[in-house]
């Protein structure tokens, strides 16, 4: 079978949003090429410390790649896929050079193409992301492993939002704590909320692809019994109050619900919000707490920085 694969250069704060286009378009995963990943110290399972090649990334920016079945539809595909990125200055992300490129590969060079970019990594004091194929010993007795194949969703749970959700979760949740993880994907922080104590986690995504591939995520990891995943468009319809909300999803979404987010959380409750650039911050900031949270911690990596809330 023949493969499609279409790489858009792009920024790091055009990264999801690309991602979750992409995905909706029809990509069961996304490979992204950032220059950062060259400077990190990287060791395999057995210790052995390994370099990426830096002929496979940008000298600026990063690139997002995805892969499509050649197909009768691919041309219109392809355009929806771009006038929906040029779409998001609407939303002022900014989209860099935007440049699309279009080439054709074979089944084999698809397969190979996603595991050559993604190796067990330790991301938090407990959490260590590995892909599905890799064989790995945890290191330590209290080690969580969290099983994932990027071909499920949208990557290995690595990227900077989603390892800073993961570090707060483990600063916020207790055992028997209630969790929504809105806008869940790949169903990474539910399933990270499950292993650390949560006995009841809503996970939440108006994308169907991505409640399947959550449920599919959350089975692999047998968590099932702790995750419900449901297609919902945010909170809307949510009356229940919870321990903690986590929301990894764009800044400009994020302000438009702190309020809905003030009503389903309990007081001395948290909420996460990651996906944020680091110059929409403050904004986003004044208006978690303008919805009666006070600001207990703030996370940052690389350009992106989450933010945890206490319900007053």
């Amino acid at each position: 079978m023949k493969w499609s694969e279409i790489s858009v250069h792009t920024t790091n704060e055009a990264v999801e949003p690309i991602s979750n286009i992409l995905h909706e378009a029809g990509a069961s995963g996304v490979v992204i090429e950032d220059p950062f990943e060259l400077i990190k110290e990287r060791r395999d399972q057995y210790g052995e410390i390994y370099q990426l090649d830096p002929n496979d990334y940008p000298d600026e920016g990063v690139i997002v790649k995805a892969y499509l079945p050649i197909n009768s539809f691919l041309g219109e595909s392809v355009e929806e896929i771009k006038e929906s990125i040029n779409n998001l200055i609407r939303f002022n992300i900014d989209i860099g050079k935007n440049e699309v490129n279009i080439s054709e590969v074979n089944e084999e060079e698809w397969a190979t193409a996603w595991k050559k970019y993604y190796h067990p990594v330790k991301i938090s004091e407990r959490f260590t992301i590995v892909p599905t194929w890799e064989e790995y010993t945890p290191v330590s007795s209290d080690e969580l492993i969290i099983e994932l194949d990027p071909g499920m969703a949208f990557g290995t749970g690595t990227h900077p939002t989603t390892v800073m959700c993961i570090q707060a979760l483990e600063r916020t949740v207790k055992s028997g704590d209630s969790i929504i993880d809105v806008g869940t994907g790949s169903g990474v922080l539910s399933i990270a909320a499950a292993m650390l104590g949560s006995n009841k986690v809503s996970a939440l995504d108006l994308d169907e692809v991505a409640v399947n591939s959550a449920r599919i995520n959350i089975k692999l990891n047998k968590v099932h019994d702790a995750v419900e995943v449901s297609q919902n468009n945010l909170l809307d319809g949510v009356n229940e109050q919870v321990d903690v909300v986590v929301a990894n999803i764009l800044a400009e979404v994020i302000l438009r619900f702190t309020d809905d987010v003030a009503s389903a959380v309990k007081k001395d409750g948290y909420f996460i919000a990651s996906g944020i650039i680091q110059q929409k911050k403050q904004e986003v900031k004044d208006a978690i707490i303008s919805a009666g949270f006070e600001i207990v911690e703030t996370l940052q990596m690389e350009d992106w920085v989450a933010i945890i809330g206490k319900r007053k």
